[in-house]
Formats: structure tokens, sequence, C-alpha cells
């Protein structure tokens, strides 16, 4: 497996120096024969190439079997005709990865605030209230007058319809339970007649799957009260996003909170949150994020190509790392007194040197 590696700004850097490390231990434990090939984006791009984005990187990805995006910093880049493009957004929607996979879950020895849960966000990635990737050309945004601005929602059957089925095809994986989220008391014609319609539909072809809706302004109280109700989330975009940050600080720490952007034929795997650059280079970031979100990528790859193998690694990394967090083997943001580096190399190590216990876990 062919991934291409791009740090990013900020911590993202170093970040990913430690999930290269863990990659590393995985591929030498399970004979992946993975192949990194870095490259750059970002800030470092803008100032070697005055882009943030080159054009080549989207050729080089279309030639790869995944894609390991870092942080970075989407709010410097205001200014697509000076270069400054969201690379997130840039292969998101170059590669039509609509379907944003966002565990969260609880780990013994680290309690999040509201008992332990494990659910899954399933995020529409690629319209919705998103300016940026809503429109075939230009912005979503207007500004009608000086004080008069309108953010245009773009929703449509097609993706509604392949989100729903990213989602009941997940639940089929785990605890076959599918919830709705949506706002169709006010938004009747996108999530009423488009958004909940083709889910719908697409519910009807999996009769095994429990399935209910909730608005998204009382799914907040209700993960926030009892997120042990939820098994997979599935929404549109912006609530989505929102959501799923919700859900991962829940869980203890967005730190601990995986990200695989997918499509029919590519992934990404990306870190739940920011670039942080306050604490870039101060060798304290948590890791874990871009560690379980390229566990969720070798997994995604696994399924894809029928190479159990690579399900196996993803499961390993995933039980090394709540043994770590139990043992507090880990960042001072999540209990532990590690670097990033220390981290990064300590969940190496014990990948190395523990197959982990034999035992059923459901697969993201």
């Amino acid at each position: 497996m062919r991934i291409l590696v791009l740090p990013g700004d900020g911590i993202g850097p170093e970040i990913t120096a430690a999930t290269i490390q863990v990659l590393t231990a995985a591929s030498g434990r399970f004979n992946l024969g993975l192949e990194l090939i870095e490259d750059v984006v970002g800030h470092d791009s803008l100032r070697r190439y005055g882009t943030t984005v080159r054009p080549e990187i989207l050729d080089q990805a279309r030639t790869v079997q995944g894609i390991i995006l870092g942080p970075t910093a989407t709010f410097d880049f205001k200014d697509e005709a000076k270069g400054e493009i969201n690379p997130s957004k840039f292969f998101r929607k170059s590669l039509d990865l609509f379907a944003n996979i966002r565990p969260s879950k609880t780990y013994e020895g680290f309690p999040g605030p509201v008992g332990k849960f494990d659910l899954v966000v399933v995020r529409e990635n690629t319209e919705g209230f998103y300016a940026d990737r809503n429109m075939e050309l230009g912005n979503g945004e207007i500004l009608m007058t000086p004080d008069v601005a309108v953010s245009l929602r773009r929703i449509t059957r097609q993706c509604c319809e392949r989100i729903a089925r990213a989602g009941f095809e997940l639940a089929m994986r785990r605890r076959r339970h599918v919830t709705l989220v949506h706002k169709a008391n006010v938004l009747k014609i996108a999530d009423g007649m488009l958004f909940l319609d083709e889910c719908r539909k697409v519910a009807a072809e999996f009769p095994e799957v429990v399935v209910d809706d909730v608005l998204v302004d009382a799914m907040m109280a209700h993960v926030v009260r009892a997120p042990q109700r939820f098994d997979v989330i599935v929404t549109t975009n912006m609530f989505g996003d929102i959501l799923s940050d919700l859900t991962a600080e829940l869980s203890g720490s967005l730190g601990l909170g995986g990200s695989l952007n997918a499509g029919a034929d590519y992934a990404m795997a990306q870190a739940a949150h920011g670039s942080a650059p306050d604490i870039a280079g101060k060798n304290v970031a948590n890791p874990y994020s871009l560690i379980l979100s390229a566990a969720l990528l070798l997994a995604w790859y696994g399924r894809r190509t029928g190479k159990p193998a690579f399900e196996a690694a993803a499961e390993a990394i995933e039980a090394a790392a709540e043994a770590a967090v139990a043992a507090r083997d880990v960042t001072r943001d999540i209990g532990g007194n590690l670097g990033t580096a220390e981290a990064g190399q300590a969940l190496a190590e014990a990948l190395k040197e523990h197959e982990g216990p034999d035992r059923q876990r459901q697969r993201v």
C-alpha cells in the first residue's frame, strides 16, 4: 500500500512523525509493505511554490492507495487567487471524499465526563453550508450589500443517498442502530423532502437496522445527557462537523478523535483537530487523533481490497492505543507525561512487542 503523507502546519509535522513511527511498526508486524511518500502542503508549500496545494499533488494522490493529511492552518488561507487554498477542502472535493467517518469512544483509565460510550458520526462531506464546496464555479457566500450576506446550502438526492448508504453499511458492522440528525421542522425541503426521504429509502434495504431520527438541536442535548443511546449517527455536513467535535470532546479529548474522509475510490486520514500553532514545536501535542485516523485508513483499504492483514493492523493499533491510555503512557492532555515523539515511540514499541488480546472488536 502506497500512502501520500502531507504533514501540514503547526503541530502537523510532529504528530505526523509519530504516526509514521506507528505505521512503520504495524507494517513490519503484519507484513503490510507500506510505502510512505512525503510531500508538502500548507504554509511550507506556499513559501516554496507560491501555493498551499500544487496541482501535481492531486495527480500524485490519484496514484496512491491512501493519503494522510496533517492539520493545516486553514483559517490563514483566505484568497485562492494568491495560492491560499484550503488543502482539506481541495482533496475532499477533488477526490469526491463524500463520507467523513468520525468515531468517538471512551477509554478505560481516562473516563469522559458523561460515562462510557462508543459511537460514530457519519457526516456528508461535499456539500451543505460549506461555501467552498457547494457550487460548480465560484463561492456559495454572497455579499449582497456591505451589510447583508447570503450563504447558500446545497443538498442533493445523490449525496444524501450515498452518505446514508455509508452509514447503514457501517451500522451492519456495529450494533445495527442508525440515528438520522436533521432540521426538517425548519428546513422542510432540504432536510425533509431530500435528506430524510433518501435516508429512509436506503433504510428499507437494511431491515436489520433500527432507525430513528432526531432534530439537531435536540440531538446536542441527548448526546451530552446520554451518548450511550447512539451507535451510528448520519447527518449533513455542518451539523456533522459540529456534532462530531462535541462527541470527540465528550470522550475526554478531541485528541482522541480519529477521522477518515472516504469516497468510492480514495480515502484520506485526517486528524479531527486543527494545527494548534500556539504549541507547535514544543513536543506536547497529542498524536493519537492522527494515529487513529491512519488506523481507519488501513481498515478501509483492507476491506476494499479483501486484505485482512490491514484490518488486523488497524485493530492492533486501536488495541495498543487503548492499553496506552489505560496505563497513562500518553501525553499530558489525556493523563500521561510523555511528549509527542515519546508517545508515538511508545505506541510503536507496544505494537512490536505485544500481539494484544484475542477478542471480538467492533470495526469502524
